[in-house]
């Protein structure tokens, strides 16, 4: 049964408009009827070239976690692994909903032109085929899934730093 006091709180908390509260704490003056990033995550306004490609490589990071959050065994066949048994396919949707949160961070920060992230996105994307070499030499990871992580973050990473690139060289006047 639950107490007067957990009703009375469940019931304060019910009283917030979520998206309200969220408008309210990432709007630049905390005012809820301001909500330029909201609008922008619509609009995309003003976003760079690198910033697309990290919005690029955030869907297809979603997509993959999807996959494995609603078909674990289909991803796990494409992958080539061995089937999972019903708890590692439970452990497997948890891997795919983080790999979620990681997807929309990145199209969030891309679409938000998020120039910090996409620095930084730049400085973590290249670790990538390290870790993926230690983890195949160390045999916990099949090399077929250390290829493709190695080939999608760094064939990304190379993307985003041609455009980064591109985009910071002073233009030529004539």
């Amino acid at each position: 049964m639950i107490s007067e006091d957990a009703f009375r709180q469940l019931a304060f908390l019910r009283s917030f408009d979520i998206c309200e509260c969220i408008a309210a704490a990432i709007s630049h003056d905390g005012r809820s009827n301001d909500r330029p990033m909201f609008r922008r995550l619509l609009s995309a306004e003003g976003q760079s070239r690198s910033a697309k490609t990290v919005e690029v490589f955030g869907w297809l990071v979603l997509i993959e976690g999807t996959i494995m959050l609603f078909a674990p065994h289909f991803a796990v066949s494409l992958l080539g692994l061995a089937p999972l048994s019903d708890e590692a396919a439970n452990y497997f949707r948890l891997v795919g909903l983080l790999v979620c949160g990681v997807g929309m961070l990145y199209i969030a920060s891309g679409r938000l032109n998020a120039e910090g992230f996409v620095f930084a996105s730049l400085l973590d994307r290249p670790l990538v085929p390290f870790a993926m070499a230690i983890l195949w030499y160390l045999n916990i990871i099949p090399g077929s899934l250390a290829l493709i992580f190695t080939i999608q973050d760094f064939g990304s990473f190379l993307w985003t730093l041609s455009t980064w690139r591109r985009e910071s060289r002073p233009a030529l006047t004539n």
